[in-house]
């Protein structure tokens, strides 16, 4: 399917999602993104200060759209389908923690 095709289930999309993170290093630059937003949120629950919030979405947005323009050279999906990139952003990211997809 097209970069602009709406899916109607994840199940279409994480296949598609996985084809626009081809690249390694993309996919370490998603990997450091999810992982430092996660001490992001670690930290603001912590801490009770809720600017911790915002420094998780730059840190994992952050991270992935790196990664795809500097290594991926493709538009985040994030863009045309943020829910289920979202979702499958997290899904990728516990196959790379778990050593189901290589990083």
């Amino acid at each position: 399917m097209p970069e602009t095709a709406h899916y109607t289930n994840f199940a279409e999309f994480y296949p598609y999602y996985l084809a626009q993170h081809d690249n390694r290093l993309c996919r370490r630059c998603h990997f450091i993104g999810s992982t430092s937003a996660l001490a992001a949120v670690v930290q603001m629950a912590v801490s009770q200060d809720p600017a911790w919030l915002l420094i998780a979405l730059i840190s994992g947005y952050g991270g992935a759209w790196v990664g795809h323009y500097l290594f991926e050279h493709n538009k985040p999906a994030t863009f045309d389908q943020p829910w289920f990139s979202f979702r499958a952003d997290w899904v990728m990211y516990w196959q790379m923690l778990t050593g189901k997809l290589s990083w």
